[in-house]
């Protein structure tokens, strides 16, 4: 009998850890949970980053994004701000903001409240060090918002966003076309658009992404769109 209430528990367990990750669908997302593909005012676009800070290509990403006088925000890995300060303080010192990509990029294949919530606080706390301001916003890696992610977050005083488009910009074959058309395909006004700053494969992944960036600002601009971070985006 207790074998069987336990397997019971268990399973609900895991149901509740699980099931919330169907959020990484887009159509559902869309449809049913507009905050969290982060539909906002419908004359603006909230341009996002994931993956960094990295040496390597954030600087270009910032150099690029001045030159088209565009802020964005950066989903950072906990981890990757400890070791690359200096980066993330400056993403801040350009104006753009800062927010909460986890503390390492992994996957949640087993429910652990407990281990999300302290590498979420973890993150928040490195993070805030840096832009001298806590951060609002928590994407998942990978986009996976379990159960024990999402109680986390709120325990953490962070809102999770996941995203409305997306160019694909980490895939092997992506290339600046591409992630235009596939971006032009999926975004109307007032949607969020997710690109990446850093690749964690090592092989350059970022390159589409960041060659494409003053072609998506034009599309933007010419259909009457502004861009800029989350924290313009409900205003």
């Amino acid at each position: 009998m207790m074998a069987r209430v336990a397997a019971t528990v268990g399973t609900v367990a895991l149901a509740g850890h699980v099931l919330p990750a169907a959020t990484w669908l887009p159509g559902l997302r869309r449809a049913c949970f507009p905050g969290l593909a982060g539909i906002g005012s419908p004359g603006h676009v909230a341009l996002t980053f994931d993956d960094g800070p990295d040496p390597a290509s954030t600087p270009l990403f910032l150099d690029a994004l001045d030159s088209l006088g565009v802020r964005g925000t950066f989903f950072l890995v906990g981890d990757s701000a400890r070791r690359h300060g200096q980066l993330a303080v400056e993403i801040a010192a350009r104006g753009h903001e800062l927010a909460v990509h986890g503390w390492r990029h992994d996957r949640p294949w087993l429910p652990s409240l407990g281990r999300e919530l302290r590498d979420l606080r973890r993150a928040a706390a490195v993070i805030a060090d840096l832009a001298g301001v806590a951060p609002r916003w928590y994407r998942p890696p990978y986009g996976i918002l379990t159960g024990g992610r999402r109680i986390a977050a709120a325990q953490a005083g962070l809102r999770p966003v996941l995203w409305s488009a997306w160019g694909a910009d980490w895939t092997q074959r992506a290339s600046a076309a591409s992630v235009r058309a596939r971006i032009a395909r999926d975004l109307h006004g007032g949607g969020t658009v997710l690109l990446h700053d850093a690749d964690r494969s090592g092989q350059g992944r970022w390159r589409p992404a960041l060659a494409v960036l003053p072609r998506l600002v034009a599309d933007w601009r010419a259909a009457g769109w502004t861009a800029g971070p989350l924290g313009e985006h409900w205003s």
